[in-house]
This record gives structure tokens, C-alpha cells and sequence, in this order.
């Protein structure tokens, strides 16, 4: 019998409060994004992807930006990506001394950009260099380190299990996020929970599945379809954080118009606090249209939002909509 979602688990020496996760999410997973997921019932977050070459480099926007940890998200995990043991020993050391309770490496990213460094998905066809990269970050980062990859390189591939159970074994990594789908196919078709499921039979550490899963219903599916020990939420959350509280049975309906208005105010003010009124202005871009599908925003106050540099104006823009507009009859 699997354990309810509930219920805390551990990551090496880590307790986990919960088997709810959030997924890196890159370009977005910033402070306020995971510390948003904790507020709705997480148990942990981990952060976007950060370069292990840009912290190798000491490189300033990645050191002040998508290194800055918040005292509320603890535990968190900071995902890493990269090619080279020797900077990811050099990487998981910066990250481990920022406070970081957890290193997670990337293994199964598949965007061109990343693959063609040797990153990424990239790496399930080197399983030696994957193992010396897993290896070289739990040794240069002393706390636990988790590895998150998809099932294989094409449709078929078990390149993504078979390593599993070499960083289990062989690097010493304390849990294996699984996404059973291969490179490949990116976001589309059918998880192969049958094979997460023969994965989370072999493996000794925890197996946290993920991928797809764009909802409670679908998530809770996925979580016991694959006999895992926690599930990982990515794009299901973007704009719906409410999707963590419906998965730790706190809620059981969708959120009020206020609720989702009150939500996103306080999305911006703090990507305000995290980068000033100027580029919070652009940055909050993305986000917006998450939340206006939920308020049945019209054309108009989309367009305006999307185009305005000024967080003022958007901020009472936004605050106009948690009362609906009368139709006219």
C-alpha cells in the first residue's frame, strides 16, 4: 500500500513535510515561485535550472538572482545543470553554501540548446560522465543530491532507467525524479507508468514521478499508476498553485475571483521585490495570461497588461478584475 501524499518521506538526511513537489520549471522556478508552492501545501520546491559553468564563473546575475534563497522555502533544492564533474564539484559547493538543503542535476531536459553542450537529456547517452557528474556534486555539495530524467533518448529507450539505478548505486544519489517519457517526444504522449513502475520496484532511494501532469486528478493517477514515493507538479501549477492544496486535501473546489485577483497581486509584488518595478513590469509578462484564463479577462485588459511597463497601472488594472464586469442584458 502506497502511503497518502500526506505523509512526510525523507531525501537522504532531508525530511520532506509532504509527497508533493514543484518540479523546476525554467525561467520561472525563482524564489517567490517555490515559495508560493510551500504557502499552498508543498512539502518541497525546486528551484528553476541554474548553469553550473555561470557559478563555476561566479557570474553575478546568477549569483543574485537565481541563487537567492528564501528563509520561508526551506527545505529547498536548487537543480543544476551542466557537463563538466569538475565545475558541477565546483557548482554544488556555491549552492550548498547559499543554504541549499538539496542539489538536483538535470539529466533529462530535452531542448536542443541544452543537448548540444552534452547537458541535459544529452547525458543518458554518457552514463560513465553521468555518474562522475552525480558523484562530483554530492561530494562537492555534502547534502543529498537527486537526479531528475526522462526514460530514454526516443520512443522505446531505456537508456533514463538503466541510469537510475547506476546513480543509485553508483553515484550515491539520494532520489531519481522520473519523467517515462524520452526526450524525444518532449511533452507529448503517453507516460509509460508501467515502466516507472518496474523502476520504483528496482530502486533503493525514492522514486518521484512527474511529467504531464497538469492536474490533481491526472497527478494522484500518476502517483499511483507508478507505485511512486512522491509526485512532481511543473506546468499544472503555473498560474493554479491552489492544484498543491487540492493534492494535501485542503481544497476540494476551484479558487474565488478574489482569491485568484488577491493571488496574483501578490505575484507582483514580489517579482517587484525580487526586481524592481522596471523589469517586474516585463517579467510579470508571462504570468499574467495564467491567471486572466481564470478571470475570463477580456481582450482589451489582456492586451494592456501585456504591453505595460508600468506596475502601478498593471497592479490596478488587476485589482478592478476581482469584480466581474456586468453584462449588459
Amino acid at each position: 500500500m502506497q502511503p497518502p501524499l500526506t505523509s512526510p518521506f525523507r531525501i537522504g538526511e532531508v525530511e520532506i513535510a509532504n509527497r508533493i513537489l514543484l518540479a523546476p520549471l525554467a525561467g520561472i522556478g525563482n524564489w517567490f515561485v517555490r515559495l508560493q508552492a510551500r504557502r499552498h501545501g508543498a512539502g518541497l520546491a525546486v528551484s528553476e535550472m541554474v548553469s553550473s559553468f555561470a557559478l563555476h564563473y561566479r557570474n553575478e546575475r546568477t549569483l543574485q538572482e537565481l541563487l537567492r534563497l528564501h528563509p520561508a522555502e526551506h527545505p529547498v533544492s536548487v537543480q543544476l545543470f551542466g557537463q563538466d564533474p569538475e565545475v558541477m564539484r565546483s557548482a554544488a559547493a556555491t549552492v550548498a553554501e547559499a543554504g541549499a538543503d538539496l542539489i538536483d542535476i538535470n539529466m533529462g531536459c530535452p531542448v536542443r540548446k541544452v543537448c548540444k553542450t552534452g547537458s541535459g537529456a544529452a547525458l543518458l547517452s554518457d552514463p560513465d560522465l553521468a555518474v562522475r557528474i552525480a558523484s562530483a556534486a554530492r561530494e562537492g555539495g555534502g547534502v543529498p543530491v537527486t537526479v531528475k530524467l526522462r526514460s530514454g533518448l526516443r520512443p522505446g529507450g531505456r537508456e533514463g532507467f538503466d541510469l537510475a539505478l547506476r546513480l543509485a548505486a553508483d553515484a550515491g544519489v539520494s532520489a531519481i525524479g522520473f519523467h517515462p517519457r524520452s526526450a524525444a517526444t518532449q511533452h507529448k504522449g503517453r507516460p509509460d507508468y508501467e515502466l516507472a513502475r518496474e523502476l520504483a520496484g528496482r530502486l533503493e532511494v525514492p522514486m518521484i514521478i512527474s511529467g504531464g501532469l497538469d492536474t490533481a486528478a491526472g497527478a494522484l493517477h500518476a502517483y499511483e499508476a507508478s507505485a511512486a514515493d512522491a509526485v512532481m507538479v511543473a506546468r499544472g501549477s503555473l498560474g493554479n498553485p491552489w492544484i498543491f492544496e487540492r493534492l494535501a486535501g485542503r481544497r476540494s473546489g476551484d479558487p474565488t475571483r478574489e482569491e485568484v485577483v488577491a493571488e496574483l497581486l501578490w505575484v507582483m509584488d514580489r517579482a517587484e521585490e525580487h526586481l524592481g518595478p522596471e523589469r517586474a513590469a516585463r517579467y510579470l509578462r508571462k504570468f499574467y495570461p495564467w491567471y486572466l484564463q481564470r478571470l475570463d479577462a477580456d481582450k482589451d485588459t489582456a492586451a494592456v497588461l501585456q504591453e505595460s511597463d508600468d506596475l502601478a497601472q498593471a497592479r490596478r488594472l488587476v485589482g478592478e478584475l476581482a469584480v466581474p464586469t456586468a453584462v449588459a442584458v
